[in-house]
């Protein structure tokens, strides 16, 4: 299992709208609007790398209002 923080920035005024969408995404743990030079955190899981970044692409990235994100992946050292 592979899990990550995804940091998401968005249009103005569109934080609280992407969090909601995002948070009843499969594979989506939780989503959190918050304040800084992001707009919303993400923490995700999936099977391995590849299907965490076709949850990232694919899915996260499609909604609308996002204007980019950073995928940061959980390392247990």
């Amino acid at each position: 299992m592979v899990q990550a923080y995804i940091l998401i920035q968005t249009e103005v005024g569109k934080a609280a709208a992407v969090a909601r969408e995002i948070a009843v995404i499969s594979g989506v743990t939780q989503a959190e609007d918050v304040t800084g030079p992001y707009d919303v955190i993400v923490r995700a899981e999936a099977r391995d790398v590849d299907e965490l970044g076709k949850l990232v692409v694919a899915q996260i990235q499609a909604v609308e209002g996002i204007t980019r994100t950073l995928t940061c992946p959980i390392v247990h050292i």
